[in-house]
């Protein structure tokens, strides 16, 4: 049995990020987008939720939901940071929906939907989207290759006036939504697609990715 099969540890009043993916598999990066949201929006702690399977992403190349959670359990070495399979025991892969089941679960908890850029480019390709803009508050991490595409996105221009500037980032977790905030920072050449093509390349297969990952 996975590790996060257990109720979230959250507390009414606590500032909460979400951050979702697949994780295939975890890596730097998304601890590098954990650790600026926890910083820069002031939160109390960040749920990695492990997708069973992104409606989006092509089943070929995404390895079992065990071996995906282990590896963000890996890289998610921060007492703030916890890993969840709540997408995986609620049945659903769909954030809109995942989002509105956690909300009915901690009806005190203010939430924030974390995510990077190219998410943000696409984000209208999402089941039911514009749900999860008016559910929560959402945090967006800068990504290499994707600060003109999100700037201009569909989402970004549908939301424009929803948009906090980011010098007042940490009073995003307690706003109404729509509201959401674009975070700057270093940015980080790391991607799942890149470490995979790299172990491929070295003859890695799982759980070894993490020596790739050195």
């Amino acid at each position: 049995m996975l590790p996060g099969h257990h109720c979230l540890p959250l507390s009414p009043g606590m500032k909460v990020g979400i951050l979702g993916g697949s994780f295939n598999p975890a890596h730097s990066g998304h601890l590098q987008m954990s650790e600026l949201a926890l910083r820069k929006l002031g939160l109390d702690r960040v749920v990695w939720m492990v997708s069973p399977q992104n409606p989006l992403k092509s089943r070929v190349g995404m390895e079992q939901f065990s071996d995906r959670f282990f590896s963000a359990v890996e890289v998610a070495r921060h007492p703030k940071i916890v890993v969840s399979d709540f997408e995986l025991l609620a049945q659903s892969p769909y954030t809109a929906r995942s989002l509105t089941r956690l909300q009915h679960m901690h009806p005190r908890v203010h939430f924030v939907w974390i995510m990077g850029a190219d998410n943000l480019y696409s984000i209208h390709h999402w089941d039911r989207w514009t749900r999860i803009f008016q559910a929560v508050p959402i945090a967006v991490v800068a990504r290499p290759g994707y600060q003109h595409q999100a700037a201009f996105s569909r989402a970004s221009l549908r939301y424009r006036m929803s948009r906090v500037d980011e010098r007042d980032a940490k009073l995003l977790p307690l706003l109404k939504a729509p509201s959401w905030v674009y975070l700057r920072t270093m940015l980080n050449p790391v991607s799942s697609t890149k470490i995979r093509n790299q172990a491929a390349s070295q003859g890695y297969r799982w759980p070894n990715l993490r020596d790739v990952q050195r």
